[in-house]
């Protein structure tokens, strides 16, 4: 693998622009210009009440939180996807609201086109088993794509996923972190993923991307 990732996404509705938690989204600048904080290294906006206020009554459906069994269909999905593209996938958490995971890749596609395949046809999945949410949408628009360039930050990586706050599910690629630990080194033969908790992994061939 030539690139490591850690991506991240919230579900619709749970972490809403003005959120004091901090949040990158347009803003309004002292001139009344829009503008969006997302330079690396500089402070993200937080903490705008009004924002968050308006922003809420704008949903076009409920905030989404997940089940276990929502979790469980997702991580299935991120499995085969993975699989299927030939991406190196070390580590997920799926919590409520939020999943984290862990990715190695093939040469060098943008961190937007990783995060948006396994959102999408992971979407897909969860509308075939549940239907499509009110808001037609399960997941916040983008999220958060690092980059993590040497072993010791994707190890790193590997245990901040592990250890995540009450996950709905969380699911090690051990052998592979295993030997990339005892190794020394990122390069990777780019096998696919083993069989998860949940079961079967599925033929490695994404369906059609949902929502």
């Amino acid at each position: 693998m030539d690139r490591f990732w850690l991506l991240t996404s919230t579900t619709y509705g749970t972490w809403l622009p003005g959120d004091p938690r901090g949040f990158v989204s347009n803003v309004t600048d002292e001139t009344g210009k829009g503008v969006r904080h997302n330079e690396p290294g500089t402070p993200c906006d937080a903490d705008m009440p009004r924002l968050q206020h308006f922003m809420r009554a704008a949903l076009a459906g409920p905030p989404i939180y997940f089940t276990k069994e929502h979790a469980d269909a997702i991580l299935a999905q991120f499995q085969e996807t993975a699989g299927y593209r030939e991406w190196l996938l070390l580590a997920v958490a799926i919590m409520a609201n939020h999943f984290h995971l862990v990715v190695g890749v093939k040469g060098d596609p943008k961190p937007d086109k990783l995060l948006g395949d396994f959102k999408s046809y992971a979407s897909g999945a969860l509308n075939r088993r549940f239907g499509k949410p009110e808001s037609d949408t399960w997941w916040t628009e983008g999220g958060s794509k690092r980059k993590k360039a040497i072993l010791e930050a994707v190890l790193a990586a590997v245990e901040y996923v592990r250890n995540q706050p009450n996950p709905l599910v969380v699911w090690i690629n051990e052998e592979e972190v295993q030997r990339l630990a005892s190794s020394g080194s990122l390069a990777s033969g780019g096998r696919k993923p083993p069989v998860g908790d949940q079961g079967q992994q599925g033929a490695y061939a994404p369906r059609s991307p949902g929502s």
